[in-house]
């Protein structure tokens, strides 16, 4: 019976699958169309995003898999995408209506209560089914708060929540409407035109044949990838089954493979152009062009990877791995001739933000561009047609559901925040915990960062952040960029650190690794990203942030002395092998270079001076003993 019933189920499953493709499609075009010609009003515009989305979420990620689902699982979906487009369409209906009463003092009429309460509860189901129990239980936790423990009446929260723009159809939804969905667009329709071959036969033909060259072509293409993707694991999906056994072969210890490409992967969400999804978020907070943001977050960007960068030059110097040789490399001359036009959607969007045109009117223009510049040669036209296009329609929509809904999600907690005044007295508590010290708030707001990236992705986990930890250190002292960017950075880094390292988990199974080992080799070579918010929010120049140029290139330079020191001290490597105190000194040397001012930075770099110094000594006495007679 089973088998009959999942036969005749198959035929209905394709139907939904075609349903499905056509829906992202159409949702994807939408898109381009607000983007090209402009947005209705905030709530129809918001409305008719999430309403897209909760439709493909429903079909896409059913409560049971499709090939057991049975009956009455099917029909509970169906239940919940009718009872979705319901509180959606109310809002539609009835917009004229709740454009003219007055908030919190006409009363909700039992209707509009359903509906209000329909709307919370297929956001919070949709969002787990999406992203996973996290979320939704923390948005739980904020409605049971603000019904509970506060003065604020049941109708009240409702309407916060879903009759105004502060809940659900708020700004962190329209953030994911306006903004998201156009760059994860472009990202498919870069994927399409064959730029991920493009990034790693660059990064190959630059460092491949380089001391550790496959673990340093993993750093260099993931960044590189990490400008079109914005997600972590999807970054390691695609460079680590190419990068992981490359690293392998010539030498590379599995858990630091998996390693070296889930930092270098996690990355990816600070490298500008195009961020992760919380970046766009924070341009909406604060009330920023996206251009603003992402210059904000080149120079942090660049330390990241510096840091990334060398911790894979001195392991490999250390344990003498080799590079991959060169005749079985790419030619860069050959790969720029071959496939270095795709670069051209990219240079689109750096011109166009940078001639101060919308950021998602760049993203549309480049994304258009995308197949055409594929079709100008040969070498890139293969495979190029009309499949390519609806595919990229189709994986642009899928790839926005998860950042969608967890913007809706967000918005419950965002709601309750602000009409509990909930954040005010947790910048009151952190502020006392930490007894006016920045520095103590720093780390608390870091290990929450962490704590809740665990969970949830990094939009969420930066907007619950923003929320309630962010103000603490703005009022303590710290520029409001450089807090933004803080909160920012550690949500990103929370995908490589243990116990629940998303991006980890990805890479070690690539890997063939233990997770642990593979974590906290993640950690460590990444352990100067860890420093790298902190330094920004004591030196705001790093962020460009001051206006000196001079005091930035200062800043600048000495943080990547700094970080570059840091990775020694930690790999035992810097001119030679490194013996414990010379390794002790290479990390007091950082620590003083990181630190802002003249003073330390000179101090630190004497003390690197005399780490050389005693590394040529005494290679140059290994030499002298070797020579024979």
């Amino acid at each position: 019976m089973a088998q009959e019933e999942n036969t005749a189920t198959a035929p209905a499953h394709q139907v939904l699958r075609w349903v499905a493709g056509g829906i992202a499609v159409a949702m994807s075009l939408y898109h381009m169309y607000v983007a090209a010609f402009g947005p209705p009003e905030a709530m129809i515009f918001r409305g008719t995003h999430l309403l897209f989305a909760l439709t493909l979420v429903f079909l896409l990620f059913p409560l049971r898999p499709a090939a057991t689902a049975g009956r009455l699982a099917r029909a509970w979906d169906f239940t919940l995408l009718a009872l979705g487009w319901g509180a959606v369409l109310h809002i539609f209906f009835t917009y004229q209506d709740l454009t003219n009463r007055i908030i919190y003092i006409d009363d909700l009429t039992p209707w509009n209560t359903a509906f209000a309460i329909i709307a919370i509860v297929v956001v919070l189901e949709g969002t787990r089914r999406v992203i996973g129990l996290a979320l939704p239980l923390t948005a739980m936790v904020f409605m049971v708060y603000a019904a509970v423990f506060t003065q604020v009446k049941f109708p009240v929260l409702l309407e916060q929540l879903y009759y105004s723009t502060e809940g659900i159809f708020g700004s962190t939804l329209g953030v994911s409407a306006s903004y998201v969905m156009l760059f994860v667009l472009f990202g498919a329709f870069m994927e399409r035109s064959g730029t991920g071959q493009l990034f790693m036969d660059f990064a190959m033909s630059i460092t491949g044949h380089q001391a550790g060259g496959p673990g340093k072509v993993a750093v260099v293409s993931s960044s590189l990838f990490g400008t079109v993707s914005g997600s972590a694991v999807a970054n390691v999906m695609v460079d680590g089954p190419i990068t992981i056994p490359l690293m392998k072969r010539t030498g590379f210890r599995p858990p630091f493979a998996a390693a070296v490409e889930s930092v270098a992967s996690t990355g990816g969400q600070l490298m500008p152009p195009i961020m992760g999804a919380a970046a766009f978020v924070m341009a909406e907070f604060l009330a920023v062009p996206y251009a603003q943001v992402a210059l904000w977050a080149a120079i942090p960007a660049l330390l990241y990877y510096v840091a990334v960068f060398f911790a894979v030059h001195f392991e490999a110097k250390r344990y003498r791995l080799a590079g991959v040789p060169r005749e079985e490399l790419p030619r860069f001359g050959h790969v720029m001739l071959l496939r270095g036009h795709l670069f051209i959607p990219i240079l689109v969007i750096l011109v166009g933000l940078f001639l101060g045109y919308s950021a998602p009117l760049c993203a549309l223009v480049a994304a258009l561009t995308c197949l055409p510049v594929a079709l100008l040669r040969a070498s890139t036209r293969g495979g190029i047609g009309w499949r390519s296009v609806f595919g990229a329609l189709e994986e642009g929509a899928r790839n926005t559901l998860a950042v969608a809904m967890a913007c809706a999600c967000a918005g419950i907690v965002i709601g309750c925040v602000t009409i509990t005044g909930l954040g005010i007295v947790f910048t009151q508590v952190v502020i006392a915990l930490a007894q006016n010290s920045l520095v103590l708030a720093l780390v608390l707001t870091a290990m929450a960062g962490i704590v809740l990236g665990m969970g949830m992705p990094t939009t969420p986990a930066y907007i619950v952040m923003v929320s309630l930890l962010v103000p603490a250190i703005i009022k303590l002292g710290a520029v409001t960029p450089a807090a933004h960017m803080f909160a920012f950075y550690f949500a990103i880094l929370s995908a490589i650190t243990p116990p629940v390292a998303l991006a980890v988990f990805a890479a070690a199974g690539l890997a063939k690794a233990n997770m642990w080992a593979s974590g906290f080799a993640a950690m460590r070579a990444a352990a100067p990203a860890y420093i790298v918010p902190f330094m920004f929010v004591y030196e705001p120049a790093l962020l460009t942030i001051g206006g000196q140029w001079l005091t930035t290139l200062h800043a600048t330079v000495s943080a990547i002395v700094g970080v570059i020191l840091l990775a020694g001290g930690l790999f035992g490597y810097l001119v030679r092998p490194a013996n414990m105190l010379e390794r002790a000194l290479l990390v007091g040397a950082a620590l003083l270079l990181i630190k802002p001012g003249w003073i330390t930075d000179l101090a630190g770099l004497g003390i690197a001076g005399l780490v050389i110094v005693l590394q040529l000594s005494t290679a140059r006495r290994e030499a002298a003993t070797q020579v024979p007679g």
